[in-house]
């Protein structure tokens, strides 16, 4: 079987000039840093408490239990076969894992073609922002007696999910009756928060309601399609198997020492450079795949999230676990900020930004060797004729690195086979790789978000929840936005 491959020959100087590219010199000069951030990323790794503790349990999901998977793949089948409909409520990592999932690996246009969908239920996303008018719309038509709702969230407190759920739980209550709650599935943590307890409640009345499984510990939202997107691929009739052996190849190639042999650790590095070194600090993420658009946003959070952080990160030496803190006395401020775009549709908006705009940018392709399908086009003597649609795609992704280069814009692409949930799976996985490693380099904790949590404080405090840190309140209180009436128009 064919490797995924990663072409990086457009990050270096003697495609894109000096001023731009990488030299040689400047992968020495980081073998030391690049063999601590090895080192020390495998002994977490390695060790399961600090693992757990950190949040690295993420790279031990392929490795789950055959018969757990098998019983998953089971249940989304019973579901597939009974209902016509299935809502996921979930935000962040809850929505946009299943989101790249369902548009890579189902047929385009699913929910709208019953023969794409081989009687699979249509499938839809809601409790990922709090604009009413797509939920309204969605229930109206919806026959709730033929909906499967199935609720991601760890806590259960998370606004968006949680307005959604309260919404769908009673329009599901006052069209099924009592035993409503057969058709809903709460992914949640096993032991705490406020969904948990209500699936406890529910469960203690009628086993058939409010069934559940598990979001595991160690394993954060961006990092967790591998953990909470299971049963919705289970739904949509993909082997979660053949998922978790694309992302076993990856693991074992990304645990190579050597940089030329580890991908993820070149695509972190060589990004590191660009960064500290040319300036390069707008990471554009473009695939040339109408299907893998919804992957490029998954991508944008898992960058963001990770490596968007004001604080250095201070590893508490002689612990066990590991415990790392923010550095207070040590203000960063780093990460590099992703932007989603898709060839060839967004060559004729940000590519001009791109080829002519601030050269503070690196570009990464991911470009597909072989299609599902593909469409000759009919001769008509012009330069189309005779052509195919893969033939002109592979064409205008060439096109595109040539023109950056021309610019001395660096760009790099990632080379799929193709798209099927092996390679799906690999690539996954070489993100968070690279995106773990990344964060070692820059010395920071990718696996927290405390930025996050900012406009959640202020929204808690708004609606009076209990429980709100007096320290939090206070900031709140004592710093409101500032709005003058001369300086709005």
């Amino acid at each position: 079987m064919k490797n995924i491959k990663f072409d990086f020959n457009n990050m270096f100087d003697f495609s894109v000039g000096l001023a731009h590219g990488v030299e040689e010199k400047d992968l020495l000069e980081m073998k030391d840093a690049l063999t601590l951030a090895h080192e020390h990323l495998n002994k977490v790794v390695n060790d399961k408490s600090s693992r757990i503790k950190l949040n690295l349990e993420w790279v031990r999901l392929p490795f789950q239990d055959k018969a757990f998977l098998a019983d998953i793949q089971k249940l989304g089948a019973e579901i597939s076969k009974k209902f016509e409909n299935v809502v996921f409520l979930g935000i962040g990592g809850s929505y946009l894992g299943l989101k790249a999932a369902q548009d890579a690996l189902c047929p385009a246009y699913f929910n709208d073609f019953s023969g794409s969908r081989k009687k699979r239920p249509r499938v839809y996303f809601e409790g990922n922002n709090l604009d009413p008018d797509t939920l309204v719309i969605l229930l109206k038509n919806l026959n709730p007696k033929k909906t499967f709702v199935v609720v991601i969230s760890k806590s259960g407190e998370t606004a968006e999910a949680k307005a959604a759920f309260t919404v769908v739980e009673g329009w599901l209550k006052k069209g099924v009756g009592p035993k409503y709650g057969r058709q809903i599935i709460a992914i949640t943590d096993p032991e705490s928060g406020s969904l948990r307890k209500r699936v406890n409640i529910e469960q203690a009345k009628d086993k058939l309601s409010f069934r559940n499984l598990p979001l595991l510990k160690g394993v954060g939202g961006r990092f967790s399609e591998f953990n909470m997107g299971l049963l919705h691929l289970a739904i949509m009739g993909i082997k979660i198997q053949e998922v978790f052996e694309g992302a076993k190849e990856m693991l074992q190639r990304c645990s190579a020492k050597e940089l030329s042999a580890n991908p993820a650790y070149m695509y972190a590095v060589l990004h590191t450079i660009l960064y500290r070194k040319k300036g390069k600090s707008i990471a554009i993420i473009m695939p040339f795949s109408e299907t893998l658009k919804s992957t490029a946003d998954w991508y944008v959070q898992l960058l963001a999230e990770s490596l968007g952080k004001k604080f250095a990160r201070k590893i508490q030496a002689g612990t066990n676990p590991e415990q790392w803190m923010q550095d207070k006395d040590n203000i960063v401020n780093v990460g590099r900020t992703p932007i989603p775009c898709r060839g060839t549709t967004d060559l004729h908006s940000v590519q001009q930004n791109n080829i002519e705009g601030e050269n503070n940018k690196v570009v990464t392709f991911i470009k597909i060797e072989k299609f599902k399908h593909d469409i000759k086009i009919p001769a008509k003597n012009d330069i189309l004729s005779g052509k195919s649609y893969c033939e002109l795609m592979s064409l205008a992704e060439e096109a595109t690195e040539w023109a950056l280069v021309q610019g001395k814009r660096p760009s790099c692409t990632i080379i799929l086979p193709e798209i099927t949930p092996y390679y799906w799976g690999a690539l996954l996985f070489f993100f968070e790789i690279a995106t773990a490693f990344e964060g070692e380099l820059l010395n920071i904790n990718a696996f927290d978000q405390p930025g996050v949590e900012g406009y959640k404080n202020y929204m808690y405090y708004k609606l009076g929840k209990q429980g709100l840190a007096e320290s939090i309140s206070a900031q709140i209180k004592n710093n409101p936005l500032i709005k003058k009436d001369n300086f709005i128009l």
